[in-house]
């Protein structure tokens, strides 16, 4: 158990070493080729540190344990939105961009949909997962391009706030250094603690569904929350809204495609996380919207209310993996009073940033 403990506290601490690198370096490189640090956010900082969950998904498949591939996905998803953005968020408000309300949060939703539609047969076949990486190749080619067509005002805004472009060869070598070290820092970082983590949770018995929306998730998307904290800290807020938003893309068109791929027989999709999961996973993504639409801004206070929805969320799943005896009265309370003050919220929300917009203009 000893050891365990200090794979946890050891692989937290190469974590945020990492994430520092990755953002320093990432941030550095997107002024040197004129790619914005937002679509640096989306793809290279988000691929980068969804590589645990990658590792971790493609291997469960390949071993045959379809309940951690997708509780991983499912999981991180989740903790991704509520904990990384809520994280950020109370640190320091979180300025939204345009990009992400008016394309990238809906192709978060719309994916998230589509994987529920494809696994309403019992599971992800290796078709399923070519058409799931085949979108990953075509999101990831979109915003490249997109980047590119820039106007030099947006050029010259992101010159301002990162700094002018690092031309030199040595430049190119350290901040290229930079962001292999902090990549190879979150792997490693992630591996120690998800495997002390995971020996702790096996050793009280928990079911592999349950370890992967949890345990796992969680331990596979710290690398995510030491990068968008890092990120909120040195005032690079592109950086951390978009790596929660396109981690979570790539989670489910990079990671679940490639676990597909790989499985002899696809992923099988249980039960419990079509029925419960899934659309949690799709519901949060929906409710993030609203709240991104809303003056462009997550706020300390919506960061706060991320926070309390996974608690909410956390403290369901161990209510049901333990079948004690208060879960109906959990649950009655979730749907009778959580979801409809939700509601209300999220409606309240949307009318003021209606306003908001009607203002600005």
């Amino acid at each position: 158990m000893l050891v365990s403990i200090l794979m946890l506290v050891a692989g937290l601490v190469v974590l945020v070493v990492g994430a520092e690198f990755l953002v320093k370096g990432s941030a550095r490189l997107a002024t040197a080729v004129g790619i914005s640090p937002l679509v640096v956010g989306l793809t290279v900082v988000a691929f980068g540190t969804s590589a645990p969950e990658l590792a971790v998904s493609v291997t469960s498949a390949f071993r045959g344990q379809p309940d951690l591939a997708i509780g991983n996905v499912v999981g991180s998803n989740i903790f991704n939105i509520l904990v990384i953005l809520g994280l950020a968020a109370v640190i320091t408000p979180l300025v939204v961009a345009q990009q992400l309300v008016r394309f990238d949060v809906p192709v978060m939703i719309g994916i998230s949909v589509l994987v529920f539609l494809l696994a309403l047969d019992g599971g992800l076949s290796r078709l399923d997962g070519l058409l799931l990486f085949g979108g990953a190749i075509a999101y990831t080619t979109f915003l490249i391009r997109q980047s590119r067509r820039e106007s030099s005002a947006v050029a010259e805004e992101y010159a301002k706030e990162f700094g002018q472009p690092e031309k030199q060869a040595t430049a190119w070598v350290k901040n290229t250094g930079l962001v292999i070290g902090g990549i190879v820092g979150l792997v490693i970082g992630s591996h120690w603690l998800v495997e002390g983590a995971l020996y702790i949770a096996r050793f009280y018995g928990i079911s592999e569904l349950v370890i992967g929306l949890t345990i796992i998730s969680a331990g596979t998307s710290l690398p995510e929350v030491a990068t968008s904290v890092v990120a909120a800290l040195r005032g690079e807020r592109d950086i951390a809204v978009g790596n929660a938003v396109g981690s979570n893309i790539f989670n489910i068109l990079s990671v679940l495609g490639l676990a597909s791929l790989v499985s002899p027989a696809g992923i099988a999709v249980d039960r419990a996380a079509l029925v419960f999961d899934i659309p949690v996973m799709i519901a949060i993504a929906i409710a993030a919207l609203p709240v991104f639409f809303s003056g462009y801004k997550i706020s300390r206070i919506n960061g706060g209310m991320f926070l309390a929805y996974y608690a909410f969320y956390l403290a369901y799943l161990f209510l049901n993996a333990t079948g004690h005896d208060a879960l109906d009265d959990y649950r009655a309370a979730l749907v009778y009073f959580v979801v409809p003050l939700t509601a209300v919220t999220l409606a309240i929300v949307t009318w003021r940033g209606f306003r908001y917009r009607a203002d600005a203009a």
